[in-house]
């Protein structure tokens, strides 16, 4: 028979397990590969001492990875849409066309906007950070602008949109988890995410006059966009048209697998048809591409990005990350240290704080936002009615403690996607992704203010004080 877990056990279990993977980035050269199977070996341990056999345990991982398919297959899905957009010539197109009217002033304001537009019409923030991302981290180099503000501004954006959209998985997810009606959900989000969203605006627009275009910078730019007028054919008529088919089928609600597929193989027709690019070379470069040669080393590392190769060490990761959460679930480890600590909330500022925190504790130990969604919303949902707080705050703070912090944390899915993505590493730009440490402290300052709540009342009418 199965022990149940105590609450300090169970925060015994997630010391170790940060441990392993703190020692892992800081003191083994980032080899976070390496802490996850340590930390796995830790877990199953403690698992093997509450009486779970390792068949049992086997399951649960298995269980906990066949969850999470949906996000590898974007994941790879991702390495060959970048692939392809690179041979069709739609980034090239989108870099030579954004360095005529995008000054460095005006770099991070302007994309933070267009990121967050993107994201909601799409409701994919992995999307985004695909296209468009990889499109401002190019012009980022180009601009002799640091790519850890780039990266941090396009998360950002990206995780805004996201996060508002109604076509977005984990808003639909969030609002269906906490039996919170959609658009709801969103009015509820619009409440602290629509300030912070100014707040970061207008950070990122004073932030951005400390950039200044020297002469240099200028020249690189203008041979930039002279190269790459000589390597493809820049129509964006024509070499936008993969963009536009995978926005319409988001926008359409085709499953993202679709419309990022159809991405591809519109792509690979440019790329062959109009780029006059070999077919054989087209189909390498969807596997692993390689850097481009037009003699700007910034310009062909960039070119060379993409396909299913390059995702190979995300992908390993989030297999290692999701089985590690698998157990810490199934064994009960992290439903005990939740229960643990909302056994000690008092004040409906301390609910909303620990929804959060508990949200980022869930992803930390799971690795994925889904996930923890499901679970936080499941275990809070009893605690907000008997509260008298509509559960449209309690999807709203459920996203702001893992839609908002999963990109903040290295080996979480979608950390782990952004970093191979964007090329830098999550402790990197995690400073940097403003709107994503911003929104939920504002959550949490607005709750113990009492602003922005919304109480339920026995006819199930909703107040709203703010």
């Amino acid at each position: 028979m199965n022990k149940k877990v105590s609450f300090l056990h169970a925060f015994m279990v997630f010391v170790g397990l940060l441990l392993c993977i703190t020692t892992g980035m800081f003191f083994w050269g980032g080899q976070l590969h390496v802490a996850l199977f340590l930390g796995l070996i830790w877990v199953v341990v403690n698992a093997t001492a509450l009486g779970y056999r390792y068949l049992t345990i086997r399951e649960m991982m298995n269980g906990a990875i066949s969850r999470a398919l949906p996000a590898f297959y974007i994941f790879m899905l991702i390495g060959l849409v970048i692939a392809a957009l690179m041979k069709s010539g739609t980034v090239a197109t989108l870099i030579y066309y954004g360095l005529d009217w995008l000054s460095p002033q005006w770099f991070l304001p302007v994309g933070f906007i267009l990121c967050a537009l993107m994201s909601v019409l799409t409701g994919t923030s992995w999307g985004t950070v695909g296209t468009l991302g990889v499109v401002f981290m190019g012009m980022a180099a180009a601009l002799e602008i640091p790519l850890y503000w780039a990266a941090g501004m396009v998360i950002s954006g990206a995780t805004f949109g996201d996060k508002m959209s109604p076509i977005s998985d984990t808003t639909n997810l969030a609002a269906m988890s906490s039996d919170t009606d959609l658009y709801a959900h969103i009015r509820s989000m619009m409440m602290t995410t629509v300030p912070t969203f100014v707040i970061v605006l207008l950070l990122f627009a004073v932030i951005g006059y400390q950039f200044v275009l020297s002469d240099d910078t200028l020249q690189q730019a203008q041979n930039m966009q002279i190269t790459l007028a000589e390597e493809f054919y820049l129509n964006p008529l024509v070499t936008l048209l993969p963009v536009v088919v995978m926005a319409v089928l988001s926008y359409r609600r085709m499953p993202a697998e679709v419309s990022m597929t159809s991405c591809v193989l519109v792509a690979v027709l440019i790329a062959v048809l109009v780029q006059q690019t070999p077919l054989t070379v087209v189909v390498n470069a969807l596997w692993s591409n390689t850097p481009a040669t037009t003699g700007i080393d910034s310009l062909d590392a960039l070119l060379g990005r993409g396909g299913l190769y390059a995702m190979a060490w995300t992908l390993l990761l989030a297999i290692i990350a999701v089985a590690l959460g698998g157990v810490l679930q199934g064994a009960g480890f992290v439903l005990a240290l939740l229960r643990g600590l909302i056994a000690r909330i008092q004040s409906t500022g301390s609910l909303i704080a620990s929804t959060i925190v508990t949200g980022l504790l869930s992803v930390i130990a799971m690795s994925e936002a889904y996930i923890a969604i499901i679970l936080n919303s499941e275990i809070y949902k009893k605690v907000y009615r008997e509260r008298g707080i509509d559960t449209a705050v309690l999807s709203r703070s459920v996203e702001e403690g893992t839609t908002l912090m999963a990109p903040l944390i290295p080996w979480s899915t979608a950390g782990a996607f952004y970093a191979a993505t964007l090329g830098v590493a999550v402790v990197e730009y995690a400073p940097f992704a403003l709107l994503n440490i911003i929104n939920p402290l504002l959550a949490i300052l607005f709750a113990y203010l009492g602003l922005a709540l919304i109480k339920s009342s026995k006819k199930n009418r909703r107040s709203i004080s703010f």
